[in-house]
């Protein structure tokens, strides 16, 4: 079949048209684009998820399964539970068995920023990026436990190079180079929201965006990550997002849940301050735990609450996970056996006659696929709840909510505790706020690693930046 019949039969002719007015490295370029798409699965989309788009669910969706849930500690027994899991976890760090995965394909567009998000200079006094800041939790992990803990990123067509020069710029960022490995996720276009017809970023370019955070599993499996992982003996990735810089990489009390559990998948959670809130929920979903996401509830449903008071669907998902490499494969075998999810968006493109054009409202659809599908084909999974306040803080818009201002705010406040609980007084603001403050991840973890590294007589007068050791 030609490619303009095989262009024709999946809809979408007019790339063929668009060939034929180009020549040269343009008309390459574009031929090379077209033809590493899956055609099939551009129709087999269009057809779901274009247009009125698919369906609202309607099966039962209810609470987290109590059987895979760990609530936060409430009792000497639960004190004890989560004492017995940090061992496990801290015995599988120490025997090679983990790997840690850092999702980080996505640009700073939101924030204002130009390039990769993970090189946004979040921290308040020495403007440290994100990427900075969780390789230093790569190696104070590394060297606490002498794990080996090789760290996978998951980056983009768009942010890729970029991204690999600003490590090698950084020195990697004080890590081995050879503990760093990058993967590159698939990309998928953007289509016309009321034809299906795919869009063109440039006359000879696909408007192609990345095929969203699922396609993490099978950019693994593309690269050869998933079997180098099991020739290595890692058993279980640890998975976080970049723009978290609360994140606690690789906790022992998750990983040892998860062990422990038999989980072929895990995930945390946090309790939603409302039900207005934007975080998808950790439920039971037709009697299989998944994630609703927050656009799925209804009104009602989000603000239904239990006899104390509390919301029914509270736990909300902050997107680490910790994910068994042998499931990883067994999803990826043949293709990835994700579900497809659209998203609509306003998405630059080249009218008929060349001209650039800036839409002023959402005009196409995107394919995304989610990690946390992969939920419902565990055989077993477990829910561990976290601190929002200890683990949780993202930074995804300018201002406002889950800002940069946000995230700040909250490690402040994050470290003045921990400072307190090692006899450290932090001088507040006229809002009662804590000063600025930056603790290097490599000088402590946690308070209890902080309060013995501290000099006698230490003492903050004002914004403060304790930096490693040594």
């Amino acid at each position: 079949m030609t490619s303009r019949a095989r262009l024709a039969a999946a809809g979408q002719e007019h790339l063929a048209d668009r060939l034929e007015r180009l020549d040269g490295e343009a008309r390459a370029r574009l031929q090379a684009e077209i033809d590493a798409l899956d055609l099939d699965l551009i129709g087999r989309l269009v057809g779901e998820l274009v247009g009125d788009g698919a369906p609202p669910h309607e099966g039962a969706i209810e609470p987290p399964d109590p059987d895979g849930l760990v609530a936060l500690p409430r009792d000497d027994g639960d004190v004890v539970r989560d004492a017995r899991a940090r061992e496990a976890g801290e015995e599988l760090l120490r025997s090679g068995a983990m790997a840690a995965v850092l999702l980080a394909g996505g640009q700073g567009t939101r924030l204002g920023f130009e390039g990769p998000k993970g090189l946004f200079p979040f921290a308040p006094i020495t403007g440290r990026v994100l990427f900075e800041h969780h390789a230093a939790k790569i190696a104070a992990v590394r060297k606490r436990y002498g794990a080996a803990l090789p760290w996978y990123i998951l980056t983009s067509p768009q942010n890729d190079a970029v991204t690999r020069e600003a490590f090698r710029e950084a020195g990697w960022y004080g890590l081995p180079p050879e503990s760093v490995r990058f993967v590159v996720q698939g990309t998928l276009p953007a289509v016309d929201r009321a034809t299906g017809r795919i869009l063109l970023e440039a006359p000879d370019r696909l408007a192609l965006s990345p095929n969203g955070h699922g396609g993490l599993l099978s950019a693994l499996r593309d690269a050869g990550a998933l079997d180098e992982m099991a020739r290595e003996g890692v058993r279980t990735m640890f998975t976080f997002q970049v723009d978290n810089p609360l994140v606690r990489v690789c906790r022992p009390e998750l990983l040892g849940h998860h062990f422990l559990g038999a989980a072929d998948m895990s995930s945390v959670v946090v309790r939603k301050v409302g039900p207005e809130e934007k975080m998808g929920v950790i439920a039971r979903v037709d009697g299989r735990t998944g994630v609703v996401e927050y656009s799925d509830l209804s009104p009602e449903m989000a603000a239904e609450r239990d006899d104390r008071g509390e919301l029914v669907l509270w736990a909300g998902s902050i997107a680490v996970h910790c994910v068994d490499v042998a499931f990883a494969r067994r999803l990826t075998d043949g293709g990835l056996q994700l579900p497809y999810h659209r998203a609509v968006k306003k998405v630059p493109y080249v009218a008929e006659d060349g001209a650039p054009v800036e839409p002023d409202a959402p005009n196409a659809v995107k394919f995304e696929t989610f990690l946390f599908d992969a939920l419902p084909a565990a055989e077993r999974t477990v829910t561990v709840e976290a601190a929002r306040e200890d683990e949780f803080s993202p930074i995804k818009n300018a201002e406002g909510a889950d800002s940069p201002a946000t995230a700040r705010r909250d490690l402040n406040r994050l470290y003045a505790r921990w400072l307190a609980d090692a006899g450290v007084m932090v001088p507040r603001d006229a809002a009662g706020e804590p000063v600025d403050l930056e603790i290097d991840p490599r000088r402590a973890l946690d308070p209890h690693e902080l309060a013995a590294s501290l000099p006698p007589g230490f003492t903050v007068d004002g914004p403060t930046v304790i930096g490693p050791p040594g």
